[in-house]
């Protein structure tokens, strides 16, 4: 820092190995983090009253908002409205349960009304498939094991 004297030490650091940084959090008031170092949760502000009426769903529209938005889903708008237009048909808490679920398997589609249905007939959270590798329906390239190779 300049000072009328010229450079003022502000702060000194414990010399570090290179690749293993030593960060003084107390630097960084205002970075988005807890001060142990981890990540703090994300706190979804309502900015109009569409999206109020959408958080006022419970903690499941808040899970699949942040999810959503972390998943870089498009047309997220119009999926909280009619999020709310469901809710007013079936129920708040059976749509807010549908959306905490859809967060959990990553489900941002059109679908929110398919969980809802899927709940009716007596399944439990335990049963839900998150999609990943391990349930890909996708078949596997050992068909293409011995392409180019020449037979023996």
């Amino acid at each position: 820092m300049q000072g009328p004297a010229g450079l003022t030490e502000v702060a000194r650091h414990q010399l570090s190995l290179p690749g293993r940084p030593v960060i003084d959090l107390s630097h960084y008031p205002d970075h988005p983090q807890g001060m142990d170092g981890g990540p703090r949760q994300p706190r979804p502000k309502p900015v109009n009253e569409a999206e109020k009426a959408f958080l006022d769903l419970g903690p499941g529209a808040k899970s699949w908002l942040i999810e959503a938005a972390a998943a870089g889903t498009s047309r997220m708008r119009v999926k909280m409205a009619a999020a709310v237009e469901l809710a007013a048909l079936v129920g708040v808490g059976e749509v807010d349960i549908a959306l905490g679920l859809a967060a959990t398997a990553g489900r941002f589609a059109e679908d929110l009304m398919s969980i809802v249905q899927h709940r009716r007939h007596d399944s439990r959270p335990a049963d839900l498939v998150v999609a990943d590798e391990s349930h890909s329906v996708q078949p596997g390239t050992s068909a293409w094991a011995d392409f180019g190779r020449k037979p023996a």
